[in-house]
C-alpha cells in the first residue's frame, strides 16, 4: 500500500474541476407550466375543501382546474372552481387565492404574481323534502 505525502492544505476530497463556471452560473431548474398548473389545481382542491365546504348532494362540485404561465421566476395562475351558495363569495375567493398562492410558492420556489379565480357555478345544498308539491 502506498501512502501519499503532501502538504496539510490538501483536503481528502476531489480536486475542483478546472474550467467550469461557479455552480450559480451553470444553469437553473425549470418547472414546466403544466406541472405548476397541476400543483395549483391540487392546492385549489385542498383550499376548496377547507375554505368553502361545498355541500354533498346531487349538485356535487367538479374538481377545480388550473392553468399557469411561468415567466422568469414568477407565475400567473388562473383557477376555475365551483363554490357553495349561500356564502360570502368575496371572502371565500380571497382566502382560496391566498392559500393557493402560498402553497404554489412554497412547493415550487416561484413568486406568484397573480391568481385569478373564476367561479364556474354556485352549488346549493339540496334540502330534504323540497321538490315538487302535489
Amino acid at each position: 500500500m502506498r501512502s501519499r505525502t503532501g502538504s496539510a492544505d490538501e483536503g481528502p476530497g476531489p480536486a475542483p474541476a478546472t474550467g467550469l463556471p461557479p455552480p450559480a452560473e451553470r444553469g437553473a431548474t425549470v418547472i414546466p407550466d403544466r406541472v405548476v398548473a397541476r400543483i395549483a389545481a391540487q392546492a385549489a382542491r385542498t383550499a376548496q375543501a377547507r375554505r368553502a365546504a361545498v355541500p354533498p348532494g346531487p349538485g356535487t362540485p367538479s374538481a377545480p382546474s388550473a392553468t399557469a404561465a411561468v415567466r422568469t421566476g414568477s407565475v400567473r395562475l388562473h383557477l376555475a372552481m365551483d363554490l357553495p351558495y349561500p356564502a360570502d363569495l368575496a371572502y371565500v375567493c380571497e382566502r382560496i387565492q391566498r392559500d393557493v398562492a402560498e402553497r404554489v410558492a412554497h412547493l415550487t420556489g416561484l413568486r406568484v404574481g397573480e391568481v385569478t379565480l373564476t367561479v364556474r357555478r354556485l352549488v346549493t345544498a339540496a334540502a330534504p323534502g323540497r321538490g315538487r308539491v302535489r
